[in-house]
């Protein structure tokens, strides 16, 4: 995609943005620098993810490596399954409550109440292991509160930049999980090896309360009621959504058939996908008989490659579909080659293009949402997205979890390769419907 984003002739410094000029010259700097609204959540997002992310990684080292002897697989897949249960479970409550209550205000919340739960681990694990059951209580915490502040801020968005920024705003949004993939697995191993649960919890505890303080310092524009447009700021940007005229949750998919069918494909992928988490640790220990730091190695390839693919997902041409089929079949191979050899590097360079792929397909798909999903839908829409995603993921944690005690990891990394094809097959078959609007190209310095 080689076209180049249209010239803004409307100044967005005012309350969303920062610089002084306006056209096709501003453009040309990064979104995030260029808007210090969308900048600041997004550095708050990065920070959540990232530490959600490093305390997983580094709790799921900590069961396979020094708390559990016997059913690490299945312990450390229980651990991932606590994890992913809050997105699923609490989906009509997250959509209700990003409908009704004020956007800033409830990232806030989320980010604060986080860092209070890992805060209480870290004064509780200091001195001494804590309970494995504290461990999981603790995850679960994290992972309720983040299921909250993600399709929060993927809700916001419009709330923070301009129409024609959305699709440079969702490469910026998506490539936070890549880059809390690369920093929190960078970090986690490495933080239990070297400060145990308690210095893990005291990190993930600053970075939220760091991102509760840069929500409460941005300012989001209030759109108008039942439109995609954008109304007059509203000063303060705390202005609660009106919940009037909402629809169910299966409603909203039942008149997008197009999306729901998009939706299914990728929770048929994640079954086998998210299941590379529980294989790492596993792999990592039995297969290349490493520490801390090569895990620490592999989850930051397969982060690198994420936050690459998100950034360059709108490069990708073909339409979504077919783009999304070719990259679940290259993921899919890479996941499975680490099952024929256990070369480290060799590893780490495969989990770095099974990343690629995630990242790129995640941003291509998820632009195309915000612009197929009517605006007054999008609080339920994100909602069920992650729901509808995530729903998958215990079941998957579980399952690879219970087989790793059984069978090699490597035989798990052929399976995941083998479960993505009909995924890519069925997504591949998929027609769009003649009504939907076709996504922009964008150029790279549309960012």
């Amino acid at each position: 995609m080689t076209a180049t984003a249209p010239p803004v002739t409307e100044d967005v410094t005012g309350t969303i943005g920062t610089g002084t000029g306006t056209g096709t010259g501003r453009r040309r700097v990064p979104l995030v620098l260029r808007n210090r609204a969308f900048g600041a959540v997004w550095l708050g997002q990065v920070l959540t993810q990232a530490a959600v992310r490093m305390f997983q990684v580094g709790t799921a080292w900590w069961i396979v490596a020094y708390a559990v002897h016997d059913a690490r697989g299945l312990a450390s897949g229980l651990f991932m399954a606590a994890c992913t249960l809050p997105a699923v479970a609490l989906a009509p409550v997250v959509a209700s409550a990003i409908a009704r209550f004020a956007h800033r205000s409830l990232l806030r919340t989320a980010a604060a109440l986080a860092g209070a739960a890992a805060g209480a681990l870290a004064l509780w694990a200091y001195g001494d292991g804590p309970p494995l059951a504290a461990v999981y209580a603790a995850g679960l915490a994290l992972a309720a509160c983040q299921a909250f502040f993600d399709p929060c801020l993927t809700t916001s968005v419009p709330e923070l930049v301009d129409d024609a920024d959305i699709e440079a705003a969702t490469g910026f949004e998506l490539s936070t999980q890549s880059l809390a993939g690369l920093g929190g697995a960078l970090l986690g191993a490495l933080t239990v090896d070297r400060a145990g649960v308690a210095g893990l919890a005291a990190g993930c505890a600053a970075a939220y309360l760091g991102a509760a303080l840069l929500v409460t310092g941005a300012r989001f524009h209030t759109l108008a009621p039942g439109t995609g447009g954008d109304a007059p700021d509203a000063g303060d940007g705390d202005a609660p959504s009106a919940p009037g005229g909402r629809r169910t949750l299966r409603r909203i998919l039942a008149e997008l058939p197009y999306v729901r069918r998009i939706l299914v494909c990728f929770t048929a992928a994640n079954l086998f996908t998210t299941a590379v988490f529980v294989v790492i640790p596993l792999y990592t220990r039995s297969v290349l008989a490493g520490g801390g730091g090569t895990g620490a190695l592999l989850e930051a390839s397969l982060g690198t490659g994420a936050l690459v693919g998100s950034f360059t997902g709108t490069r990708v041409p073909g339409r979504p579909t077919v783009a999304g089929a070719w990259c679940l079949g290259l993921m899919a191979l890479a996941l499975a080659l680490p099952g024929l050899f256990g070369h480290r590097f060799a590893v780490a360079g495969c989990l770095a293009v099974a990343g690629w792929c995630a990242g790129a397909v995640s941003v291509r798909f998820v632009a195309l949402f915000q612009r197929l999903v009517p605006a007054a839908d999008k609080p339920g829409f994100f909602a069920v997205m992650q729901a509808v995603l995530g729903a998958s993921l215990p079941v998957a944690s579980l399952a690879f979890g219970f087989a790793g005690d059984l069978v090699s990891p490597r035989t798990l990394c052929l399976v995941q390769g083998a479960g993505l094809l009909p995924a890519a097959c069925a997504l591949a078959l998929l027609k769009a419907p003649p009504t939907a609007p076709a996504a922009p190209e964008t150029a790279g310095g549309g960012r």
